[in-house]
Protein backbone atom coordinates (compact mmCIF):
# COMPACT_ATOMS: atom_id res chain seq x y z
CA UNK A 1 0.00 0.00 0.00
CA UNK A 2 1.20 3.44 -0.13
CA UNK A 3 -0.10 6.70 0.69
CA UNK A 4 -1.26 7.99 -2.29
CA UNK A 5 -4.27 5.49 -2.56
CA UNK A 6 -5.12 6.76 1.37
CA UNK A 7 -8.52 7.82 2.29
CA UNK A 8 -9.79 9.98 5.35
CA UNK A 9 -12.48 8.23 7.88
CA UNK A 10 -15.02 11.02 8.98
CA UNK A 11 -13.52 11.56 12.75
CA UNK A 12 -10.11 12.26 12.44
CA UNK A 13 -8.64 14.03 14.79
CA UNK A 14 -5.17 14.83 12.99
CA UNK A 15 -5.09 14.49 9.47
CA UNK A 16 -1.34 15.12 7.93
CA UNK A 17 -1.31 15.62 3.51
CA UNK A 18 1.06 14.94 1.52
CA UNK A 19 3.99 16.63 3.68
CA UNK A 20 7.09 17.39 2.44
CA UNK A 21 9.84 18.52 5.59
CA UNK A 22 13.64 19.81 4.48
CA UNK A 23 16.22 20.11 6.41
CA UNK A 24 17.65 23.30 4.65
CA UNK A 25 18.23 21.31 1.46
CA UNK A 26 17.71 17.92 2.46
CA UNK A 27 14.26 16.42 2.16
CA UNK A 28 13.43 14.04 5.18
CA UNK A 29 10.04 13.61 4.51
CA UNK A 30 8.51 13.09 1.29
CA UNK A 31 4.41 13.08 0.18
CA UNK A 32 3.80 11.36 3.79
CA UNK A 33 0.16 11.30 4.76
CA UNK A 34 -1.31 9.75 7.81
CA UNK A 35 -4.28 10.31 9.69
CA UNK A 36 -5.31 9.74 13.32
CA UNK A 37 -9.23 9.14 14.08
CA UNK A 38 -10.90 9.73 17.24
CA UNK A 39 -10.45 6.75 20.15
CA UNK A 40 -7.44 5.23 17.85
CA UNK A 41 -3.66 4.23 18.63
CA UNK A 42 -2.21 4.76 15.45
CA UNK A 43 1.51 3.74 15.32
CA UNK A 44 4.26 5.21 12.95
CA UNK A 45 6.56 2.77 12.86
CA UNK A 46 10.18 2.18 11.15
CA UNK A 47 13.87 1.94 11.49
CA UNK A 48 16.42 5.19 12.49
CA UNK A 49 16.92 7.81 10.85
CA UNK A 50 13.61 7.56 8.71
CA UNK A 51 11.86 10.11 9.73
CA UNK A 52 9.58 9.27 12.15
CA UNK A 53 11.20 12.05 14.91
CA UNK A 54 10.24 14.57 11.56
CA UNK A 55 7.01 13.96 11.68
CA UNK A 56 6.14 14.15 15.33
CA UNK A 57 8.51 17.47 14.78
CA UNK A 58 6.58 18.82 12.25
CA UNK A 59 3.20 17.78 13.62
CA UNK A 60 4.22 19.76 16.29
CA UNK A 61 5.48 23.14 14.76
CA UNK A 62 8.98 22.61 15.34
CA UNK A 63 9.75 22.06 12.03
CA UNK A 64 7.94 23.65 9.16
CA UNK A 65 6.64 21.45 6.12
CA UNK A 66 7.44 23.24 2.90
CA UNK A 67 4.30 21.88 1.39
CA UNK A 68 1.09 20.01 2.49
CA UNK A 69 -1.04 20.32 4.83
CA UNK A 70 -1.71 19.02 8.79
CA UNK A 71 -5.70 19.48 10.14
CA UNK A 72 -5.61 18.63 13.68
CA UNK A 73 -9.80 18.62 14.89
CA UNK A 74 -10.61 19.77 11.71
CA UNK A 75 -8.19 23.07 11.59
CA UNK A 76 -5.04 23.88 9.94
CA UNK A 77 -2.25 24.36 12.56
CA UNK A 78 0.92 23.66 9.90
CA UNK A 79 2.02 27.22 11.03
CA UNK A 80 0.76 27.94 14.20
CA UNK A 81 3.63 27.71 16.71
CA UNK A 82 4.19 25.01 18.90
CA UNK A 83 2.73 26.65 21.90
CA UNK A 84 -0.57 27.23 19.67
CA UNK A 85 -0.59 23.44 19.21
CA UNK A 86 -0.38 22.23 22.63
CA UNK A 87 -2.65 25.19 23.26
CA UNK A 88 -5.40 23.17 20.62
CA UNK A 89 -4.85 19.85 22.39
CA UNK A 90 -2.00 18.08 21.34
CA UNK A 91 0.39 16.96 24.03
CA UNK A 92 3.96 15.47 23.41
CA UNK A 93 5.90 12.79 25.21
CA UNK A 94 9.00 13.34 24.12
CA UNK A 95 12.36 11.08 23.20
CA UNK A 96 14.11 10.48 26.37
CA UNK A 97 11.56 11.82 28.26
CA UNK A 98 13.08 15.18 28.34
CA UNK A 99 11.71 16.16 32.30
CA UNK A 100 13.70 19.36 33.99
CA UNK A 101 15.83 17.12 35.95
CA UNK A 102 16.63 19.27 39.02
CA UNK A 103 12.65 20.13 39.32
CA UNK A 104 10.73 17.41 41.57
CA UNK A 105 8.56 15.22 40.09
CA UNK A 106 5.42 17.42 41.78
CA UNK A 107 6.64 20.32 39.85
CA UNK A 108 7.18 18.81 36.48
CA UNK A 109 3.51 17.57 37.02
CA UNK A 110 2.79 21.31 37.67
CA UNK A 111 4.67 22.36 34.17
CA UNK A 112 2.36 20.08 32.01
CA UNK A 113 -0.52 22.40 33.02
CA UNK A 114 1.36 25.91 32.07
CA UNK A 115 -1.11 26.64 29.20
CA UNK A 116 -4.05 25.82 32.15
CA UNK A 117 -5.71 28.39 34.59
CA UNK A 118 -8.18 26.17 36.67
CA UNK A 119 -6.20 26.02 39.69
CA UNK A 120 -8.58 23.92 41.58
CA UNK A 121 -8.89 21.52 38.43
CA UNK A 122 -5.08 21.06 38.05
CA UNK A 123 -5.00 19.81 41.79
CA UNK A 124 -7.58 16.98 41.25
CA UNK A 125 -5.97 16.29 38.02
CA UNK A 126 -2.75 15.54 39.89
CA UNK A 127 -4.56 13.22 42.28
CA UNK A 128 -5.93 11.56 39.15
CA UNK A 129 -1.93 10.69 37.43
CA UNK A 130 -1.48 9.79 41.71
CA UNK A 131 -3.86 7.26 40.62
CA UNK A 132 -2.71 6.53 37.08
CA UNK A 133 0.57 6.36 37.92
CA UNK A 134 1.48 5.17 42.11
CA UNK A 135 5.24 5.44 41.41
CA UNK A 136 4.68 8.90 40.58
CA UNK A 137 2.46 10.04 43.71
CA UNK A 138 5.58 7.42 45.94
CA UNK A 139 8.63 10.09 43.91
CA UNK A 140 6.41 13.56 43.98
CA UNK A 141 9.37 14.84 46.21
CA UNK A 142 12.08 13.74 44.21
CA UNK A 143 14.29 15.50 41.86
CA UNK A 144 13.29 13.90 38.28
CA UNK A 145 17.21 13.68 37.58
CA UNK A 146 16.56 10.96 40.16
CA UNK A 147 14.45 8.81 38.88
CA UNK A 148 14.86 5.67 36.29
CA UNK A 149 14.47 5.14 33.01
CA UNK A 150 10.78 3.32 33.69
CA UNK A 151 10.27 5.71 36.17
CA UNK A 152 11.18 9.13 34.51
CA UNK A 153 8.75 7.55 31.41
CA UNK A 154 5.77 7.77 33.66
CA UNK A 155 6.12 11.37 34.75
CA UNK A 156 6.64 12.43 31.30
CA UNK A 157 3.46 10.59 30.48
CA UNK A 158 1.18 12.10 33.44
CA UNK A 159 2.92 15.18 32.99
CA UNK A 160 1.44 15.31 29.29
CA UNK A 161 -1.46 14.54 30.22
CA UNK A 162 -1.77 17.16 32.67
CA UNK A 163 -2.63 19.43 29.63
CA UNK A 164 -5.71 17.27 29.27
CA UNK A 165 -4.67 16.54 25.83
CA UNK A 166 -7.38 15.71 22.68
CA UNK A 167 -3.85 13.89 20.90
CA UNK A 168 -1.31 12.14 22.67
CA UNK A 169 2.21 12.01 20.36
CA UNK A 170 4.49 9.67 22.25
CA UNK A 171 8.18 9.37 20.86
CA UNK A 172 10.04 6.01 20.74
CA UNK A 173 8.39 5.29 25.01
CA UNK A 174 10.39 1.92 24.96
CA UNK A 175 13.61 3.41 24.34
CA UNK A 176 16.09 2.52 26.98
CA UNK A 177 13.62 0.41 29.34
CA UNK A 178 13.64 -2.50 30.50
CA UNK A 179 11.47 -5.61 29.03
CA UNK A 180 9.57 -5.23 32.46
CA UNK A 181 8.84 -1.15 32.16
CA UNK A 182 8.30 -1.69 28.57
CA UNK A 183 5.30 -4.15 29.00
CA UNK A 184 4.56 -1.85 32.10
CA UNK A 185 4.47 1.32 29.73
CA UNK A 186 2.54 0.05 26.72
CA UNK A 187 -0.10 -1.22 29.43
CA UNK A 188 -0.51 2.00 30.42
CA UNK A 189 -0.85 3.42 27.17
CA UNK A 190 -3.81 1.39 26.33
CA UNK A 191 -5.63 2.22 29.69
CA UNK A 192 -5.35 6.22 28.67
CA UNK A 193 -6.78 5.46 25.37
CA UNK A 194 -9.47 3.01 26.24
CA UNK A 195 -10.35 5.15 29.91
CA UNK A 196 -9.74 8.59 29.12
CA UNK A 197 -10.59 8.73 25.43
CA UNK A 198 -7.44 10.25 24.47
CA UNK A 199 -6.06 9.73 20.61
CA UNK A 200 -2.60 8.34 20.49
CA UNK A 201 0.22 8.46 17.98
CA UNK A 202 2.48 6.15 18.72
CA UNK A 203 6.36 6.97 17.03
CA UNK A 204 7.72 3.99 17.68
CA UNK A 205 11.13 1.15 16.42
CA UNK A 206 9.47 -1.69 18.25
CA UNK A 207 7.19 -2.54 15.76
CA UNK A 208 6.27 -5.75 17.78
CA UNK A 209 4.82 -3.74 21.00
CA UNK A 210 3.27 -0.80 19.18
CA UNK A 211 1.59 -2.52 16.74
CA UNK A 212 0.16 -5.25 19.48
CA UNK A 213 -1.90 -2.34 21.05
CA UNK A 214 -2.67 -0.48 17.92
CA UNK A 215 -5.42 -0.20 15.57
CA UNK A 216 -3.80 0.42 12.44
CA UNK A 217 0.20 1.29 11.52
CA UNK A 218 1.91 3.46 8.93
CA UNK A 219 5.96 2.66 8.14
CA UNK A 220 8.15 5.09 7.27
CA UNK A 221 11.14 4.31 5.05
CA UNK A 222 13.78 7.31 4.34
CA UNK A 223 10.90 9.24 4.92
CA UNK A 224 8.39 8.29 2.90
CA UNK A 225 5.50 5.67 3.97
CA UNK A 226 6.08 2.62 2.40
CA UNK A 227 3.15 0.41 4.14
CA UNK A 228 -0.22 0.82 5.96
CA UNK A 229 -2.89 -1.40 6.95
CA UNK A 230 -4.35 -2.51 10.13
CA UNK A 231 -2.28 -3.23 12.64
CA UNK A 232 -3.38 -6.75 12.41
CA UNK A 233 -2.54 -7.09 8.94
CA UNK A 234 0.79 -5.57 9.06
CA UNK A 235 1.59 -7.86 11.81
CA UNK A 236 1.15 -11.20 9.16
CA UNK A 237 2.54 -8.94 6.67
CA UNK A 238 5.61 -11.06 5.10
CA UNK A 239 7.57 -7.76 4.10
CA UNK A 240 6.61 -6.36 7.28
CA UNK A 241 7.86 -9.20 9.23
CA UNK A 242 10.77 -9.43 6.99
CA UNK A 243 11.80 -6.01 7.86
CA UNK A 244 10.65 -5.19 11.04
CA UNK A 245 9.34 -8.10 12.96
CA UNK A 246 12.51 -10.31 13.11
CA UNK A 247 10.85 -12.89 10.98
CA UNK A 248 12.98 -14.54 8.58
Amino acid sequence: MTSSKLTWGDANVLKLSNIDTFYGPIQALRNVSLSVEQGEIVSLLGGNACGKSTTMKTILGLVRPRQGEIEFLGQRIEKLSPSAIVRAGISPVLEARRLFPYLTVYENLRMGAYVRKDKKEILEDIERMYDLFPVVKDRYRQLASTLSGGEQQMVAMARALMARPKLLIMDEPSMGLSPLFVDKIFEIIQQINQTRGVSILLVEQNANMALSIASRGYVLQTGEIVLYDTARKLLNNPQMQKAYLGVA
